[in-house]
């Protein structure tokens, strides 16, 4: 199957307009005051309004508030002709806990583009899953938006991909990137958290992942969970399903005291692919890291690991 053939039919928002109206909401963990001030003021110094959602700050144990209410903030900015994007402010945990509580079909109905990353991932899938909608992964509020000044390359690949009807183009590698497994291929594009991914397989939330260039990154997982995901992925055969490997950063995974006998990070990889011809590339600037690219999730793109080249291929918005 070719990437033009991939069952899924896409739905793209409509590009954030100049002076648009932009929600913030916390579908995991809540934001601090401080924080949500300097995101808006970001915002509205490029020209944009803001409505912060009151659950936005609200908390409930490790939470922004309950997860019936935290899913319902997500519903009203959806639900809210007046507004054009949504970004999440903070990862954490908790977006996995509401993901059942969401109407996709009015979602499908009425796309907007959302904007998240980390913890937001199982949020995002869920959303491509059920609805094909495409969103943007690496950027929030609080990590990215709120600081002074925000990360370049993330703050001008978000704006690009939200108001743009043109494609991203190639995203440059790190130096030290390495080609695992020569070869190329086009599909659909999926960043995400791997953790967040290998918590949804089994679920009707769990992404098709048919052909598709499967991007994962982690952070603060120790050598031995890293090596348990990936085989969860050889084993539920998603490894047999995808089309290309890349690999973004793993911050703090692999410190000393977690390598005694231990894996590297590209021996754990190609233990788990075997025999299979897929290319499989590392570098991509996804993941956390200061200064990340934001990526659409499920638009087309191409890896060639030989070249050590990945390539967007498709706008993320319509025009």
């Amino acid at each position: 199957m070719t990437a033009d053939m991939h069952p899924l039919c896409l739905v793209r928002s409509a590009a954030l307009p100049r002076g648009g109206n932009i929600a913030l909401v916390s579908p995991s963990r809540p934001g601090d005051a401080a924080s949500i001030s300097r995101t808006v003021a970001y915002l509205e110094n490029r020209g944009y309004s803001v409505v912060v959602h009151p659950q936005a700050s609200a908390t409930y144990h490790y939470l922004a508030g309950p997860d019936a209410r935290r899913a319902d903030q997500v519903m009203e900015a959806f639900t809210d002709p007046d507004i054009h994007a949504i970004i999440c402010n903070r990862g954490g945990y908790g977006s996995g806990r509401i993901l059942d509580l969401l109407d996709y079909d009015h979602i499908r109905c009425h796309p907007k583009p959302l904007v998240g990353f980390s913890d937001s991932t199982g949020l995002q899938l869920a959303l491509y899953a059920r609805c094909g909608l495409v969103t943007l992964s690496g950027a929030l509020g609080d990590t990215d938006l709120a600081q002074d000044p925000p990360p370049a390359t993330t703050v001008t690949s978000l704006f690009h991909l939200l108001t743009e009807s043109t494609p991203l183009g190639e995203i440059a590698t790190h130096p030290d990137s390495m080609c695992l497994r020569t070869g190329s291929a086009t599909g659909p594009l999926i960043p995400a958290n791997l953790a967040l991914l290998c918590s949804l397989l089994g679920t009707r939330f769990a992404p098709d992942l048919t052909d598709a260039i499967l991007l994962v990154e982690d952070v603060w997982e120790a050598p031995y969970r890293l090596d348990r995901m990936f085989t969860q992925l050889r084993l539920a055969g998603i490894l047999d399903q995808i089309a290309g490997l890349a690999l973004g950063t793993f911050r703090r995974c692999f410190v000393p005291e977690e390598m005694e006998h231990g894996p590297t990070l590209e021996e754990m990889v190609l233990d788990a692919i075997g025999t299979r011809d897929l290319p499989v590339l590392t570098g991509i600037p996804y993941g956390h890291m200061a200064n990340r690219v934001v990526l659409p999730v499920g638009t087309n793109c191409l890896l060639n690991a030989t070249e050590h080249r990945l390539t967007l291929l498709d706008a993320a918005v319509d025009g």
